[in-house]
């Protein structure tokens, strides 16, 4: 791959990150930070946190194909990567069934999506694909980079290693919290896992990765969120993260849910950098 992604990511909503926040993250020696929110339009914040980074990548995890054309994104795509060649990755994704009204046959609007982006020019090792099924991920081999996906455990990170082969990006999220008052975390965590527990595409797959009617009921059992947000000091997380490395991820994006999400950071890269 001509884009370097390095190691290590941070995953966070796009309207939390700007120069600053960027250039904390490249001190810290992560390679990437992730854009979450279906970021969209013409990008131009991806020029400001680029402009204020010597080698940081940034990657929109994910530009929702319902709300932006592969014409327009294309245009966006050309002109950041004409100013920071190899620092900008175009994640894209089909989102949620229940917030897009025009949500229909997800898998064929995918690969027409990727057809406008080869079109328009943008190339397949500039581009990544949000995948969770095995007919996505294998599609994010053939048609992008790799793969991205969201709200997953190391057993998912295995099964698509094994769809994907070897040089292919697998690139998992994973979200963390820094505490070791086991209450207090797990309260953290559900509260954001709790949201995916109403997108029926998440709660299929977590299906698939054996977790059972009584995990996915209300707000999420004790075990499904302990293994969705991992929570416990750096090392006990960082523990957790490395079994993605084991299962064959190439870069591990991590969502700190902390009110102050540094602690974390600078302690987790710390442990794994």
């Amino acid at each position: 791959m001509a884009i370097e992604l390095g190691k290590l990511g941070i995953w966070r909503h796009y309207s939390s990150v700007d120069a600053d926040f960027a250039g904390e993250a490249e001190k810290l020696g992560y390679g990437a930070i992730w854009l979450g929110g279906s970021p969209g339009g013409d990008l131009e914040y991806v020029d400001d946190l680029l402009g204020a980074t010597d080698s940081l990548v940034v990657a929109t995890g994910i530009v929702n194909i319902w709300q932006d054309e592969p014409a327009s994104i294309a245009k966006a795509y050309e002109r950041i990567a004409g100013k920071y060649p190899d620092r900008f990755l175009l994640g894209i994704g089909a989102g949620h069934p229940e917030h897009t009204q025009e949500f229909k046959k997800p898998y064929a609007a995918i690969v027409e999506y990727l057809d406008g982006l080869d079109a328009a020019g943008v190339p397949v090792a500039g581009r990544a694909l949000a995948a969770l099924g095995p007919k996505v991920v294998r599609l994010s081999g053939d048609r992008t980079a790799g793969a991205h996906p969201y709200l997953v455990t190391p057993q998912h990170t295995r099964e698509a290693r094994e769809i994907l082969g070897d040089g292919k990006l697998l690139a998992p999220e994973h979200k963390v919290v820094l505490g070791t008052d086991a209450a207090e975390a797990r309260a953290i965590g559900r509260n954001t896992v709790k949201f995916y527990l109403g997108l029926s595409n998440y709660v299929a797959n977590l299906r698939k990765l054996g977790f059972t009617d009584d995990d996915l009921a209300g707000e999420g059992s004790d075990r499904l969120v302990d293994a969705l947000a991992l929570h416990g000091d750096a090392e006990t997380i960082a523990a957790g993260l490395r079994e993605h490395f084991e299962a064959g991820a190439d870069h591990v994006n991590i969502q700190v849910l902390n009110e102050d999400p540094w602690p974390a950071y600078r302690a987790l890269a710390s442990e794994l950098l």
